[in-house]
Order: structure tokens, then sequence, then C-alpha cells
């Protein structure tokens, strides 16, 4: 089987507040995108690595991911995550699995790559999941309405493996009638396939705000 990583870095990041685009703000030394196509070229479960990228910045996400071990495919992403795996995908025309993953979770372990692509014998998708310890409320005009069952609720990371097929397909189905999805597990869903879930971890956080990449920096000094 024919697999391939898709490492998506076409997001802005505004909310960090930086001069570039987030895959390319640095962490510890290191930007975003490097440090993802690193950890998924030595989980061993990939021929080849696809980086969606912002506009303009084709060559230097080359050049951030390259001497990860793996042939890199370089594309221009669109302005959604959506659009941007949909454009990685048409650089794939070989693969039969593939895996898609935010480059904004810097600390996804070779583990996790390998764990979503083994739960593919059994399913359609994979997707890590860690518990929701909180209580979960749905508020609406300012007023609690209901008090969710957090034994049903999960939160959902990345990477996120697919067979191929089934990945385009739920894509084709969304372009014709757009379901409410903020990732590539939901598209599946959706389109009724069957979605795995396998334990996340719970330091696989997002860096989304300037507070986030602090955190970040002191769980990999703390890690050595």
């Amino acid at each position: 089987m024919s697999r391939a990583v898709i490492l998506l870095a076409a997001g802005q990041g505004q909310r960090l507040g930086w001069d570039r685009p987030k895959g390319f703000v640095e962490v510890a030394g290191r930007p975003l995108l490097s440090r993802a196509a690193e950890t998924a070229a030595r989980a061993g479960i990939a021929d080849v690595l696809v980086v969606a990228a912002p506009v303009g910045w084709e060559a230097e996400a080359e050049r951030a991911a390259t001497g990860c071990g793996l042939p890199i495919r370089v594309v221009t992403g669109g302005p959604t995550r959506r659009e941007s795996v949909r454009l990685s995908m048409q650089a794939l025309p070989e693969a039969d699995a593939v895996v898609c993953h935010d480059v904004a979770r810097p600390l996804a372990t070779a583990r996790l790559f390998r764990a979503v692509v083994e739960a593919l014998g059994a399913a359609d998708g994979a997707v890590p999941v860690v518990p929701v310890t909180d209580t979960v409320k749905r508020v609406s005009d300012g007023l609690v309405s209901e008090t969710l069952r957090r034994d049903d609720l999960a939160l959902a990371q990345t990477p996120q493996a697919f067979v191929r097929v089934a990945l385009a397909e739920a894509h084709a189905r969304a372009r014709a009638a757009p379901p409410v999805a903020t990732d590539d597990a939901a598209l599946l869903e959706a389109a009724g396939y069957r979605v795995a879930v396998v334990p996340g971890d719970p330091a696989n956080v997002k860096v989304t705000v300037p507070g986030d990449i602090r955190l970040v920096e002191a769980m990999l000094r703390a890690d050595g």
C-alpha cells in the first residue's frame, strides 16, 4: 500500500500576530512545518510528503521540509483547510492511504502517526481523540440550554488517516453539498464512511494564540 502525508501549512495564523504564516512561526528555534515534517518522516509510514503552502511561500516551505528524509511535493494551498487538502490530493494520484496533519500541532508523536494508519485496517478513516474532562454546556443567548453528557464526547486531533478513495469521495460530496465540518474526519462521517478512533495525546496541543507557543516551548524544555 502506498501512503502519503499531507502537511497543512497554508493558514495565515493571524491570531498569533507574527509577520509570517503560521507554518513558518518558530517554536524553540524551528519552524512548525520543519518539526511536523521530521516527525512524519520518523514515523516510517509514508512514501511521500505533500506540503500545502501559502501563496508566495512555496519555496520557503520546500526549504523547511527538505532534509526530513522523504520526497517532498509542495502545492499552493487554498483559502480553506478543505481546499488545501483537495489540492494536495491532486498531487497524489498513486497514494492508497493519506494522512492529514495540521503543522500547528508540533508535539504530535511518530507513534500517533503510526496508530492512525494501523487503524485503517478496520475503517475508512481514523482520528486520535482525547476525552473531555470538563463539564460541557450548550449556551444560547447568554443562558445554559443544556448540559451535555461528556462520556459521549471527545476532542479530535491530527494526524488523521484515510483510505484515499474514501477521502476523495467525501471531498467531492462536500463540494456539492457542503456539510458543517472543521476536519476531514467530519467529511467522511457526513458521507457515511466509518471513522475509527485511537487514543490521542493530551500533550498534542494546537498552536493558535501566542500563549500556545510559550506552552509548547515549556513542554519541550521539560522533555529535555
